[in-house]
């Protein structure tokens, strides 16, 4: 089975993946302005997000795999690959397993250590949301306020809302799988894995997932990497602080 995705503009392949809960329609917005640089984007939707096929098998060598599948699909090598949070983590094992295909790696908000799960209570919202009763995204949004107060998260997780049938609610994203296998988005990248081309690590400065600590593994795993801060920003960097993720990103492929 193949990825789905949207495919924005023409010229050198841009390959981006979302975070955990997203998909590809996340980054629309930045998509245009890079295809206006001659790139052909791909906004692609992981395995059991967005428009992608569901499957109760979930990690991140097996999501390396569909980016492999889908690259081949589309005759797309010597990509640049950008993947924010869980997406950021698909796409360094990809570049350490597939070093050939990519030309320059970015990696938004997250570093290749092991992070502890900490979406209990986003997906405990989600799997609240009873939809036989839910009949509107602003009643979905109530519902979700009693578990998530910052209204930006809501706002992103509902994003997933879409109607299974007429006046049906559902969700996009496979949340039984997600819920069972969340502790696989905090896995560690492979000790061995290295990828030696230009990669740049871009974190927001109010956020707390790569700190100076991460430094030292960030260039073990990938020698040739430099780390930004996006300011103003935090794990969202590429939504709260778009015009300076922007220029950073076009900068460093320049």
């Amino acid at each position: 089975m193949i990825l789905h995705s949207n495919i924005i503009g023409e010229g050198k392949p841009f390959v981006i993946l979302h975070g955990f809960l997203g998909m590809g329609d996340n980054w629309k917005t930045l998509a245009k302005q890079f295809s206006e640089s001659n790139y052909q984007v791909h906004l692609v939707d992981q395995r059991n997000h967005g428009r992608s096929f569901h499957s109760v098998d979930f990690d991140y060598e097996l999501m390396a795999y569909d980016l492999k599948a889908y690259c081949d699909k589309h005759n797309l090598n010597d990509i640049i690959l950008l993947g924010h949070s869980m997406g950021g983590k698909t796409a360094m094992l990809f570049a350490a397993t597939f070093p050939k295909l990519v030309s320059k790696l970015m990696v938004a908000d997250i570093s290749p250590r092991y992070y502890p799960i900490h979406h209990d209570t986003i997906l405990e919202g989600l799997a609240s949301l009873d939809f036989s009763e839910i009949k509107s995204r602003g009643e979905a949004d109530e519902a979700l306020s009693n578990y998530i107060k910052d209204q930006g998260v809501r706002m992103f997780l509902l994003k997933n809302l879409y109607w299974v049938e007429k006046e049906k609610l559902g969700l996009r994203i496979n949340l039984p799988v997600l819920k069972d296998n969340v502790a696989e988005v905090g896995e560690a990248l492979p000790i061995h894995a290295t990828f030696e081309k230009d990669t740049l690590f871009l974190r927001g400065d109010r956020s707390e997932y790569i700190g100076e600590q991460d430094e030292i593994i960030i260039h073990r795993h990938f020698p040739n990497s430099k780390i930004i801060a996006i300011s103003n920003a935090g794990h969202w960097l590429h939504a709260e602080n778009p015009e300076d993720f922007y220029a950073a990103v076009i900068k460093f492929l320049t």
